[in-house]
């Protein structure tokens, strides 16, 4: 099992404009990690690459992938379909109890939020929920159909801990949480199934938390 830690920054320091987060994060030595394990290369070979990193505030998460792929697509408006994009995703157990949240972000900025103990019947983030999670992606926020990619792009997401719409959690200083970090894109020319943590099952399934990783929230 894979595990990584989030380097404590001040809240103070989070730059008003997200564009400027990943220049935060160079001068926080916070370093990239890969999403490198392709569990269904026999049936999806290709691998785009994919890092991504992460950080907190207490009070947010703060997470920055970068990516370099041969096409995009951003056709999906918040809460519907964005895994079928070109999609960086989240899963976590923020508690101690059987419930994890999915946190989908296509690469035009536009998400998606569910909460249960497993991948049926879960519970959908309300928009006033979605709302509170500050999203910047370098291709924009506008809505556009399958396309060749520039060399990189970046998404920054600032989750605030109220998105775990399900618990009461103040402050993560000092936990350390379940969680796996995935790339994909159902619809896009060259389909993909990427993940941090590797998962050993038959067919391509993310909502497999036994197979999660940790992430060590710093002090």
């Amino acid at each position: 099992m894979k595990k990584i830690s989030a380097k404590h920054i001040l809240s103070s320091k989070l730059p008003e404009q997200l564009q400027d987060v990943p220049a935060l994060l160079d001068a926080e030595g916070v370093a990239f990690t890969a999403i490198d394990t392709n569990n269904w290369a026999a049936d999806f070979p290709y691998t785009p690459k994919v890092e991504f990193r992460i950080a907190h505030t207490g009070q947010s998460i703060v997470l920055n992938y970068r990516v370099t792929e041969d096409s995009v697509r951003a056709v999906a408006a918040d809460d519907g379909n964005v895994w079928e994009d070109s999609c960086c995703e989240f899963f976590s157990v923020p508690a101690g109890d059987d419930l994890y949240y999915n946190i989908e972000c296509n690469c035009a900025g536009h998400m998606l939020i569910g909460c249960g103990p497993e991948r049926e019947n879960r519970e959908r983030a309300t928009q006033q929920v979605l709302d509170t999670v500050r999203r910047w992606s370098s291709l924009g926020c506008q809505p556009f159909e399958e396309k060749d990619a520039p060399a990189v792009w970046q998404l920054v997401l600032v989750v605030p801990v109220s998105a775990f719409y399900n618990h009461h959690i103040t402050d993560l200083s000092g936990k350390t949480i379940r969680a796996n970090f995935y790339k994909c894109g159902d619809k896009l020319r060259k389909v993909h199934f990427l993940s941090w943590n590797p998962i050993d099952v038959p067919s391509p399934d993310f909502h497999c938390p036994k197979f999660f990783g940790e992430v060590e929230f710093e002090r």
